[in-house]
Parts: C-alpha cells; sequence; structure tokens
C-alpha cells in the first residue's frame, strides 16, 4: 500500500506526464506572411499540450489572435520546446528572408512571452537565450514559475524592459516568490504579486480531478480569471508602439482585481 507521500508524488508525476484530460484543440497558429509588428509567445506547464483549451495559458492567446488577425504573430508552445520557439522568433524577425539578422531587424522586435509553471520558467529562458543575440524583449510574465533544471527564473536577464511575477505560496508546487534584474536601469520589475487561495479557494472543475486534489493552488492560479484578465491586459497594453507608454501606469493590478492578489517587492 502506497504510504502518503508516495501517493502524493505519483499523482504529481501522472498530471506532469499528462497534464489536463480535456481533448486538444486543433492546432491553432497560423503562418505569418507579413513580418509582424509584435511576437507573443506563450509556455504551458508540465507537458500540457499547447493548444489544451482548458488551460488560460491558451485561452489568451486565442483572444489575441481574434482580435489581432494581422500584424501580431501569437504562438503557443510546450515549456520543453523552448529552442523551437527560439527559432521560430529569428525567422519571424529576418524580414529580408536572408538567414541572418541585421542590428536593425534586432532592434525593431517587440516580443512578449509568457507562461505558467516550467512554462514561466521557460520564459525567462527564453528572454536570456534572445539576450545573446542582442535581441530585446518589451515584457516577460511568469505565473506561477516552478524552475525547471538548470534554468534561473528569479534573474530577469537585461534585454527585457519589463517583468511582472504572479506566485502563490502554498502546496507541494508553488511559484518563485521575487523576481529581479539583473540590470536595474534597463529593467523595470513591475512588481511579485501574491496571491493565497486558503480562504477563498477556486474549484477549476475542468480540470481532472487529481490536478485539483493534490495541485490545489498551483492549478487554482492557472484558472483563476482575475490572475488572468491582469495578464491579458498588461499583453495588449504592450502590444503596438503606440501603446509602449501605458504599461508604465499599470503598476499595481491588485487595485483593479481580486483581493487575493498584494504587491511585494516593487
Amino acid at each position: 500500500m502506497l504510504r502518503p507521500l508516495q501517493a502524493l508524488s505519483l499523482c504529481v508525476l501522472v498530471l506532469l506526464l499528462y497534464g489536463s484530460s480535456a481533448p486538444a484543440s486543433p492546432q491553432s497558429e497560423h503562418p505569418v506572411s507579413v513580418s509582424p509588428s509584435a511576437i507573443v509567445i506563450g509556455f504551458v506547464g508540465g507537458y500540457v499540450h499547447h493548444d489544451d483549451r482548458v488551460h488560460s495559458e491558451v485561452q489568451l492567446a486565442e483572444h489575441l489572435r481574434q482580435d489581432f488577425p494581422s500584424g501580431v504573430a501569437v504562438e503557443m508552445f510546450e515549456n520543453h520546446r523552448g529552442k523551437e520557439a527560439y527559432q521560430r522568433i529569428l525567422d519571424l524577425l529576418d524580414t529580408d528572408r536572408d538567414g541572418t539578422l541585421s542590428v536593425k531587424e534586432k532592434q525593431s522586435a517587440r516580443i512578449i512571452i509568457y507562461g505558467h509553471s516550467w512554462g514561466a520558467s521557460e520564459t525567462v529562458n527564453l528572454a536570456r537565450q534572445l539576450e545573446k543575440d542582442g535581441i530585446p524583449v518589451v515584457l516577460t510574465i511568469q505565473v506561477d514559475s516552478i524552475t525547471k533544471a538548470g534554468e534561473n527564473d528569479a534573474l530577469i536577464p537585461a534585454n527585457v524592459a519589463q517583468a511582472i511575477n504572479f506566485y502563490q505560496p502554498s502546496g507541494f508546487l508553488h511559484g518563485t516568490p521575487t523576481i529581479h534584474s539583473a540590470d536595474p536601469a534597463r529593467t523595470r520589475i513591475l512588481g511579485n504579486f501574491r496571491t493565497d487561495y486558503t480562504d477563498n479557494p477556486l474549484r477549476c472543475g475542468q480540470y481532472p480531478w487529481f490536478s485539483r486534489t493534490f495541485m490545489k493552488s498551483h492549478i487554482q492560479i492557472e484558472c483563476d480569471p482575475a490572475i488572468w484578465n491582469q495578464v491579458e491586459s498588461l499583453v495588449r497594453s504592450n502590444l503596438l508602439p503606440s501603446s509602449a507608454n501605458t504599461s508604465a501606469q499599470w503598476s499595481n493590478p491588485a487595485e483593479s482585481s481580486s483581493a487575493r492578489s498584494s504587491p511585494r517587492n516593487r
């Protein structure tokens, strides 16, 4: 008979291997025929499929594709496909299709990266890869970031203009509580926002029973509409150059959303 800790570990392993039990929708990415004015890359957590609509990351990408059918490239990836996401960005930025990126092509980039769990860790890792090529990132968003082996999801590289972190402190899996910038003069940390579901748990009824039972708050922050409305608002405010200054006024999402969220280390 399994001991409680063994049973918990088994359930966590099953979740990581299989993700949500809901059927995946057909892949909705579409090829971009012209170079986009902005690129949005999203990463799902665990071993969740990139097109599993149960997950808020995927729903956000669908919303953006519907509202920005042209001019903005929005693509989702599994968190273990960071190299593919990186190559896709390079392809999109290569406007003259010569196989290399000029200084102008690099500096014209408007890239937003977001993710949940391992996907949040991969968000920072991808930004760090782009830094090596001298490619700027407008914004990174981490939701309950779980550090992947060999990665540092707490240190935001200097090529990122703005970064924000949402996390919850409870349960077997809980997010990195504090992110900070490698170069504070170049990167603005919008905040580390703590959310606690102890007194006001969410049901997340579309998720399988074992994730709702054994991963609780880590799943609740992923299905929390208050959190993801804030994420979507911030993404939209940074999509176009004309709205680049909007985010400067968007420094405390807790003021306009659930009372569960509170800022730290602003």
